[in-house]
């Protein structure tokens, strides 16, 4: 099969990233599949996380290797150690990925909560448990200014976070990234809402989790992240966020359908609150890595 590799100009580049994109076509310039390959910085400018899509009825005929290669050359020239890549588990692009030499490093789990089934009462008992030496609070979109500095600060809390073999580095947060985040949520018109544990000693974060929810309220949620400082642990503060996050949805987002979650297979404490908290297996994704 004839076809040729056009870079593209991708307009998604973020405050702390940048992606490259290229566009397969065959030979009377119809697309049959493209690549996107996004450089992080700001504590992982070693990593490249990789995404080819090539049309099923194109597939086995070379162009996903064309542009794999393509990709790959990318990151090299862009002094990267590293390329993720996640496929769903028996899926074409998991043995894609196996055939072009990259490694499974990771096996997440996927979770759905039904918000037609919550038990509203359940969900209070959980909320309204005192954690003595803490406090809920919640905000939607940027953080409020007198919490940005500590809320920045917690973001630490995700840097243990169980990732297997996978050479993710670590994130570098600061209040003007905290913010561009929320920022890029609300500007493709989505709401972001958080939930915090405030340690009352000094009015410090203590631990978050941020869920995002589609600009018109159907569908379903997605979970953003969960974490809860090292210092603070031990205490079920990430069980009474998300119990507090799941309350919010279900009481201001009737038509929403579910939320959604993902939680490496190895953190065992994650996926527990989530089963208590009554979210259902749907898939699993494996991410692949490619050491260059």
């Amino acid at each position: 099969m004839s076809f040729r590799i056009t870079p593209l100009t991708d307009p998604a580049d973020g405050a702390h990233s940048r992606r490259l994109a290229w566009l397969a076509s065959d030979a009377d310039s119809i697309p049959v599949g493209a690549a996107f390959l996004r450089l992080f910085d700001g504590g992982q400018e070693h990593l490249a996380e990789l995404t080819v899509q090539v049309h099923p009825v194109e597939r086995r005929k070379g162009v996903g290797s064309r542009l794999l290669d393509t990709a790959v050359a990318a990151a090299r020239d862009n002094s990267r150690r590293c390329v993720v890549a996640q496929a769903e588990a028996g899926s074409p692009g998991d043995l894609f990925l196996s055939a072009g030499g990259f490694r499974k490093v990771l096996t997440l789990r996927y979770a759905r909560l039904p918000l037609a089934g919550v038990d509203v009462a359940s969900l209070a008992e959980i909320i309204e448990r005192p954690h003595s030496g803490y406090r809920l609070a919640s905000w939607q979109g940027a953080v409020p200014d007198d919490l940005a500095q500590t809320f920045a600060d917690s973001r630490r809390a995700m840097d243990d976070m169980p990732m297997e073999d996978t050479d993710h580095g670590t994130t570098a947060w600061d209040v003007d990234r905290v913010r561009a985040a929320a920022k890029a949520v609300e500007q493709r018109g989505d709401h972001l809402h958080t939930v915090v544990a405030i340690d009352t000693s000094n009015g410090s974060v203590a631990g978050f989790t941020e869920l995002v929810v589609p600009g018109n309220g159907t569908g379903d949620a997605q979970h953003y992240g969960t974490g809860v400082l090292p210092e603070h642990r031990g205490h079920g503060l990430g069980r009474w966020m998300k119990a507090e996050s799941i309350r919010h949805a279900h009481g201001h987002y009737p038509d929403l359908g579910g939320l959604l979650t993902d939680t490496a297979d190895s953190n065992t404490h994650m996926r527990h609150i989530s089963d208590s908290l009554g979210y259902l297996p749907t898939h699993t994704t494996l991410q692949y890595q490619l050491d260059l």
